[in-house]
């Protein structure tokens, strides 16, 4: 069944008035008590008939899709022109988003390889997904959530599922005053987005038509309602706060196959499990509306890259950028990277917001005159670059941003102007990882005290693999606004004191199992993943609490309930039992699937 704007009006009416059919009040269990039972996959008693499969496909009006990936024809003919076109093609990540049976992360070595679904449906309306919802809880399927397909822990694919694809949901509408559902509160302005709506599509609307700002992520093929379920860090998170702070409703259909608006007013534990408890864990989202802020006058960014003559140089180096980031750029006006290298170099990849170029450039002076007065220890490989432009014209694709290769576009024929990404980002595309992992650093070890342990860490880990200190992923430093916004999140408590998230990552690409020529180099990987978690134990050593965030984390972290969710993961847990009670929706160390196998086919005793 269909529902037109009529019947969807009615739908909601009934949620916010807790009429629905399905119970809003349901039993908390454990896991334990649950039956074991497998899933069901093809070939195998069980799996629906031809005819059942069909009448699927006539229940979502066509939108039932037999999957096939392209990467088998790779694997058939490597050398093939069609094989070197598709490797092409899968470095552009709308190319890649677009693919019912492609995510932008090939796989995992030792992990996880990209498989397709058996069957997809394409989703164009919430009673799509109710439908799929439905068929896969009455046959026992394993089913799949994806919208953007950014997933690197690879959740958003399984071989013998369903998948509720939600691509098509895009549609976004901008409001001069919401209000929330059952709620009686001042109305903001605010933005809602479909399920498969991309950042850059959003921030095109929100920023570039509408002169407003919305918290969203840094890479704009990131999918909307995934990032606001994983928490949602975005550049200028330092003053904004995350995407699910942000996050005012959400239309979501739950394991029942009932349609719940929740908000802090109506079904106020399932909204707050979404804000962060992770994509795909709790239901299908199909919609999110988020707050609209003032948009500043300006935003900007400072690029340099500077290299040590020696190690002993670059820890110096190290201790003068912390320091500097301590006593200058923990504040609501700075975010992005600053990345420390095996080769003894130091890169800046920062951008600034409610600064103007000449007030940026004196917050960097004392730094950039300190590495100019020590030639003999330091020397800059690319000069400091910083730059500003209006803050409405920062994610639109000017000729001179694509001139200058600031800005790039999805280069199929026929596609949306607004189908752009930063070139920096088109590595994911692609990729093979080797290995991920991220820490929390809490603010405390930028105190004069704890400073020195702090840099000797940073460079202990350099001896290993690179990472990046994401300053806006940790909010100390943020307004207090923000703050509170965050921490009425389901993400773990430990990134509101965080002055950054250390990442880091190896991977190859485009690289696939198979293909000849481009099959992913395992015994490199396993090397480089050692590498990672050599590095991780010396941050561990300074922030042994330091957690990690669900979206950017090791596939392997056998903590992942503390290290993910902290001090809120039983709440988180409570929620899931509530609301998925069967654990219909699965993920890979997702809340609840350590009741499942590894595949989430079969439940654990």
């Amino acid at each position: 069944m269909k529902l037109d704007s009529t019947d969807r009006r009615r739908v909601l009416q009934a949620v916010a008035g807790g009429v629905l059919a399905a119970p809003l009040s349901l039993p908390l269990i454990t896991w334990a008590a649950a039956s074991p039972r497998a899933r069901v996959r093809p070939g195998e008693p069980g799996w629906p008939s031809n005819d059942a499969w069909r009448q699927l496909g006539q229940q979502v009006g066509g939108s039932l899709i037999k999957v096939q990936s392209p990467l088998e024809a790779c694997v058939a003919a490597p050398a093939s022109a069609a094989c070197t076109q598709l490797l092409k093609a899968i470095k552009n990540p709308f190319f890649t988003g677009d693919d019912v049976a492609l995510t932008q992360t090939l796989g995992w070595v030792d992990a996880w390889t990209s498989k397709p679904s058996v069957y997809a449906v394409a989703a164009r309306s919430t009673a799509d997904v109710v439908a799929a919802v439905n068929f896969a809880r009455q046959n026992k399927l394993r089913l799949v959530v994806k919208g953007g397909g950014h997933s690197y822990q690879g959740t958003s694919n399984s071989a013998d599922s369903l998948m509720v694809w939600t691509r098509r949901m895009n549609a976004i509408q901008m409001h001069d005053g919401f209000v929330p559902a059952g709620c009686n509160v001042t109305p903001l302005r605010a933005v809602s987005v479909g399920a498969g709506a991309v950042w850059a599509h959003a921030y095109d609307a929100v920023t570039t038509q509408a002169g407003g700002y919305v918290q969203g992520g840094g890479c704009t093929t990131v999918g909307v309602a995934g990032l606001v379920q994983s928490g949602g860090f975005g550049s200028f998170s330092k003053r904004y706060g995350t995407a699910a702070g942000s996050l005012l409703e959400a239309e979501v259909v739950t394991a029942d196959g009932a349609v719940r608006v929740a908000n802090a007013c109506t079904n106020p534990e399932l909204f707050w499990g979404l804000k962060g408890g992770g994509g795909g864990s709790l239901g299908v989202v199909t919609r999110v509306t988020l707050r609209v802020h003032e948009l500043p006058e300006d935003f900007g960014a400072v690029n340099m890259s500077i290299k040590a003559t020696s190690p002993q140089a670059y820890r110096r180096l190290i201790g003068l950028v912390v320091e500097h980031y301590a006593s200058r750029l923990m504040n609501p006006n700075w975010g992005e990277q600053i990345r420390v290298r095996p080769d003894n170099s130091l890169r800046v990849s920062m951008v600034f917001q409610g600064l103007n170029r000449g007030q940026a450039q004196m917050a960097w002076q004392p730094f950039i005159d300190a590495v100019a007065s020590a030639p003999g220890d330091f020397w800059f490989e690319s000069a400091p670059f910083i730059a500003s432009l209006s803050a409405r014209e920062f994610w639109s694709a000017t000729t001179f941003k694509r001139m200058a290769g600031v800005m790039a576009v999805d280069d199929r024929p026929g596609a949306p102007k607004t189908n752009v990404f930063w070139p920096g980002d088109q590595g994911q595309a692609g990729q093979f990882l080797h290995g991920y992992d991220s820490a929390w650093l809490p603010a405390a070890l930028l105190r004069d005290d704890r400073r020195e342990a702090l840099c000797d860490a940073l460079f202990a880990a350099s001896r290993h693999t690179g990472l990046g200190l994401h300053t806006n992923k940790g909010l100390a430093g943020a307004p207090a606004e923000a703050i509170a916004a965050a921490r009425d999140t389901a993400t773990n408590p430990l990134m509101l004191d965080a002055f950054a998230l250390a990442i880091m990552g190896a991977e190859e690409q485009p690289a696939y199992p198979g293909v000849a020529g481009h099959e992913p180099d395992v015994a490199r990987g396993r090397l480089r993943a050692q590498a990672i978690a050599r590095a991780v134990a010396e941050l561990r050593k300074v922030a042994p609490a330091g957690g990690a965030y669900v979206s950017e984390s090791n596939y392997f972290e056998p903590d992942f309930q503390r290290q993910y969710w902290g001090t809120n993961h039983p709440r988180l847990h409570a929620v899931k039992a509530r609301y998925d009670p069967d654990g219909l929706f699965f993920v890979h160390n997702g809340v609840g699937s350590e009741g499942w196998s590894t595949d989430g086919f079969t439940r654990l005793v």
